[in-house]
């Protein structure tokens, strides 16, 4: 058993810094690259994708950060595990082939984590008794059905785990816990048992707190002005201890702050029930958590306790909730937001006067009122604000009606009141909203895959 692992987070979300990954790698020794790519909406993205081209569905921009480390990979030992796989890892396990093979790599072994996906599988697990109700509203997901571009499960570390126990290199999965890509190699190397639920809170926690990348090594955070260098802000690695203690830390000479500060902003982030945090692998109980400043940029973290895990998986679906449209004007001084307010009144009613229904309209008035809608705000003495931007966003049910209002909005330049000094964008369209549907589903239901490959 290794004295301790180092455990590098390379990705926040889908779009991240695209060198901070590579940069994990060379910067300093590390055992493990996690990556965490999904967000709810990004997986009904990428379904999208795929059915505009069948090889797409995946974080493409991961195969090139798999092709610039392919060297530590191959031959210092780095192991790679990422949820880029999203709706299709198997084509994005056949890019990472490709690219291996160009490069002359041999004996590299990619492993696939599937079985997410249950939207082929709908009407049978619908069939069969799981009404997989959303978990807000009650209703069933046969409402919705037709309109599904997505659903899949929420899988735990243990299929990563015995990805790793079968040898592999890399290891893409689709849906699973950002948590569980960091548990999964704790589990692996120091032998934790799924049922010591203090070791597997312990990797939960671990992996919450470096699953939104930069933002515990002084990104987004409230005192920024104490963190040093944002511009080669360094990410962040956890360093684990086979007794569940882990350091949270960075590379050397890089930007960026790890502090209690830091760390406790991270927990606190996305979390409802602090005693009660829900995954497929334990309950991990927040209040348990110790820490403590032990140098510069690294902060130990000890003490956390959990409970057994639930005998359910949660379920991420999403679907197509009508059709929205926005657009912006930017009026000028004198009176920019009285002008700004009529418009926005104009803009409504002709849409009522050619026969167009939303389900919802917002107007906003950005420089005044964007971060605050305290109507009364709108009846101050404004008279000197020099530009406001006018924002008019709407929700219907027609993509074609939509349409049809956003050729009003451009008119008004010339037929409403004056002083229009910016209109954004052209024409705007409408596009589809994408809305979440969480629910819970039995664990026997179904199980997950893990499939390696070898170049």
């Amino acid at each position: 058993m290794k004295e301790y692992i180092r455990i590098a987070s390379g990705q926040g979300f889908w779009g991240d810094l695209p060198d901070a990954p590579v940069e994990q790698v060379k910067r300093g020794e590390i055992d493990y690259l996690v990556m965490d790519y999904l967000a709810e909406v990004t997986m009904s993205i990428m379904q999208k994708q795929r059915m505009r081209n069948e090889n797409f569905g995946y974080a493409r921009d991961f195969v090139t950060v798999i092709e610039r480390t392919l060297d530590e990979i191959s031959n210092d030992g780095v192991k790679v595990i990422s949820n880029a796989g999203g709706v299709n890892p198997n084509a994005c396990k056949d890019a990472i082939l490709k690219v291996a093979k160009e490069k002359g790599v041999s004996g590299l072994k990619v492993a696939v984590v599937d079985g997410d996906d249950i939207l082929p599988d709908l009407d049978q697990i619908i069939g069969n008794g799981h009404e997989l109700n959303n978990m807000e509203t009650g209703e069933p997901i046969a409402k919705v059905k037709d309109e599904l571009l997505s659903a899949n499960i929420y899988f735990g570390c243990r299929p990563i785990v015995q990805a790793l126990e079968e040898g592999a290199d890399i290891v893409i999965t689709g849906r699973v816990t950002d948590t569980g890509l960091t548990l999964a190699p704790m589990v692996y190397e120091f032998g934790w048992n799924f049922e010591d639920y203090d070791l597997m809170s312990t990797g939960t926690i671990a992996g919450h707190i470096i699953e939104c990348g930069a933002q515990v090594s002084g990104g987004n955070f409230t005192d920024w002005e104490e963190v040093e260098d944002f511009v080669d802000i360094g990410f962040p690695i956890i360093e684990a201890h086979p007794d569940g203690t882990f350091y949270v830390t960075k590379h050397d000479n890089t930007g960026g702050l790890v502090s209690e500060k830091t760390v406790k902003e991270q927990l606190l982030y996305e979390i409802g029930d602090p005693s009660s945090y829900i995954t497929p692998d334990c309950i991990a109980d927040f209040t348990s958590i110790r820490l403590k400043q032990e140098g510069k940029n690294r902060v130990k973290v000890w003490g956390i306790t959990g409970k057994p895990a639930t005998p359910t998986y949660k379920i991420s679906a999403s679907y197509i909730d009508g059709y929205k449209l926005s657009s912006t004007l930017v009026y000028s001084w004198p009176d920019a937001v009285k002008k700004a307010r009529a418009a926005g009144e104009i803009l409504l009613k002709r849409a009522e006067k050619i026969g167009i229904k939303f389900r919802d309209t917002n107007v906003e008035y950005v420089g005044l009122n964007a971060c605050n809608e305290d109507s009364d705000l709108l009846n101050d003495n404004l008279s000197e604000m020099n530009e406001v931007q006018l924002r008019i966003s709407v929700h219907g049910d027609s993509r074609d009606d939509l349409n049809r209002f956003g050729m009003e909005i451009a008119p008004l330049i010339l037929t409403g009141p004056s002083g229009v000094t910016g209109f954004a964008g052209g024409r705007p369209k409408a596009s589809e909203v994408v809305a979440y549907w969480p629910a819970l589903l039995d664990k026997e239901v179904a199980e997950p895959r893990v499939t390696v490959f070898e170049v």
